[in-house]
């Protein structure tokens, strides 16, 4: 799936960013770093800036796009603020929480899905940041890949994928994260539901602010989505990813075109179909490598990938949703 095209990676030099601030002002498509993924960035009150999204990730317009700010003073600009939503910005953001509100009108519709809600975050990216206030206009940034498939985390990996439909990759580096936001249903004050894992945790929630989050079944297979990463087979390879709760120690025999990823350095034999997340195990390392590991088995040709779950860990969940909508396992 490389296809370089005419795509070119621009440094975040003042010069640079100042230029790729006046081509989103004027609604051509900027892949841009952020600490979670890599995101496919356009003016967020352009509708037709905004369809360019759509047409390059190949991406449904049932699935809504994330509206990026540079400032919580300016959320209530594009939705309708309860004071929980607002604890929750004030304690979270900037940082990989994303909240869903019901949107002020000024939101184009092919931002929402054509929903009444609209998806809000503050991103803690220095260089993403930069861009906003340059730019001084609202971003919608989904993940910059084409539609279902593994999320970027590198500019190199949005050249590999979307080189041929884009011009402009900003490289801000390696993502610190490397999976997508937390996602919270807070339009309802008392009634805040996890739609989607991630390194903000329900658990952070109610240690910081004394909010209860509900987890909810989020999968949806038709229709218009409240928020982006909610089908049932999303993050995928081409590859075929089996899911298990752990994989044995040593594999028991090689094969030319499956691997298995292990989410620690196994401690017996190996083989040079075994792969791992992190040698020592550690979380937050594990996550910054999901996406990027999978990508390399997908480019080393593999037909299969037998993937083990994410031991009990701070992210733990979110790692595990993705393997599970990886493998399309409701």
């Amino acid at each position: 799936m490389t296809t370089k095209g005419p795509a070119r990676i621009y440094q975040g030099t003042p010069r640079n960013l100042a230029m790729l601030a006046k081509k989103l002002q004027a609604g051509e498509l900027v892949a841009v770093p952020s600490e979670t993924v890599y995101g496919l960035a356009a003016h967020a009150l352009d509708p037709q800036a905004c369809q360019k999204i759509f047409r390059a990730k190949g991406r449904p317009t049932t699935d809504p796009l994330i509206v990026h700010l540079h400032r919580i003073k300016h959320l209530e600009a594009f939705a309708h603020v309860n004071s929980t939503a607002l604890a929750l910005a004030e304690a979270f953001w900037p940082g990989p929480l994303t909240l869903i509100l019901k949107k002020q009108n000024c939101v184009p519709d092919i931002v929402t899905a054509g929903l009444d809600s609209v998806a809000v975050r503050i991103p803690q990216h220095p260089l993403f940041r930069k861009l906003l206030k340059i730019a001084d206009i609202p971003l919608a940034a989904p993940s910059a890949n084409p539609f279902g498939y593994v999320s970027p985390t590198t500019a190199e990996h949005v050249r590999a994928n979307l080189g041929n439909r884009i011009l402009y990759i900003l490289d801000g580096g390696a993502s610190k994260i490397g999976l997508e936001s937390t996602i919270i249903d807070a339009r309802e004050a008392n009634n805040l539901k996890l739609l989607r894992p991630g390194a903000i945790t329900p658990e952070q929630i109610e240690s910081s602010l004394g909010l209860t989050v509900k987890s909810v079944n989020s999968r949806v297979e038709k229709g218009s989505q409240v928020a982006p990463g909610m089908l049932s087979q999303h993050y995928s390879p081409r590859a075929k990813v089996i899911l298990h709760d752990r994989l044995p120690s040593a594999p028991t025999r090689e094969s030319s075109d499956e691997a298995q990823l292990y989410f620690a350095k196994p401690a017996d034999k190996l083989t040079k179909d075994t792969y791992w997340l992190d040698s020592t195990g550690d979380q937050h390392r594990a996550a910054h490598n999901l996406f990027a590991q999978l990508r390399i088995l997908d480019e080393k040709g593999y037909r299969i990938i037998h993937a083990e779950k994410a031991p009990a860990g701070p992210y733990a969940t979110a790692i595990n949703d993705r393997l599970r909508r990886a493998a399309a396992i409701d």
